[in-house]
């Protein structure tokens, strides 16, 4: 879900864009949230880092994820084993960080996304490149509130393009 605010990558400090943060299922279904429908499962990839890169991996993550994430030890269950579970160290976004900005109605946030970027780029091509890793982790992967988003976000984009609009580079209000 679009739940965090980027004001460091995909977003300004004046104007934040929007990224994914996990949360837990209880926090989430205590949300007024009107993207109604959601997974049992939540699809990702987890790295194995050599011991003797550990902690040069982590220090290069607390930069990049400073802003409102905090390190959590999870599950993580390979997909083509179902009898194995991994602790991993995650990079959550939890309710209580000030840039977890809770939901929004799809169109605003589709909307917001398209006119937002930052200094790692436009918050719309964070977008697709997360659809298209979903689509590509698995057949059962597909997310159907990040794809609904991405849909919107095209249709944004042919929009502009028919009116002969440049692509944006505004800061959203």
């Amino acid at each position: 879900m679009h739940l965090q605010a980027s004001e460091d990558h995909r977003g300004t400090p004046e104007a934040p864009g929007r990224v994914v943060t996990l949360i837990e299922r209880s926090f989430w279904e205590k949300l007024v949230d009107p993207h109604t429908a959601t997974a049992d499962r939540v699809w990702g990839v987890a790295y194995h880092v050599a011991p003797a890169r550990a902690e040069e991996v982590k220090a290069y993550l607390d930069v990049r994820e400073v802003n409102g994430y905090t390190i959590h030890h999870v599950p993580f269950q390979p997909a083509n084993d179902d009898e194995r579970t991994i602790q991993t160290m995650a990079y959550i976004g939890t309710p209580e960080n000030p840039q977890f900005i809770g939901p929004q109605g799809s169109q605003a946030l589709a909307e917001h996304i398209w006119k937002s970027h930052g200094p790692s780029g436009e918050n719309r091509d964070y977008l697709f490149k997360l659809e298209e890793s979903l689509n590509e982790l698995s057949p059962d992967s597909e997310d159907d509130h990040v794809k609904d988003l991405a849909e919107r976000v095209r249709r944004l984009e042919v929009a502009s393009a028919a009116k002969g609009d440049s692509v944006r580079k505004e800061t959203p209000t």
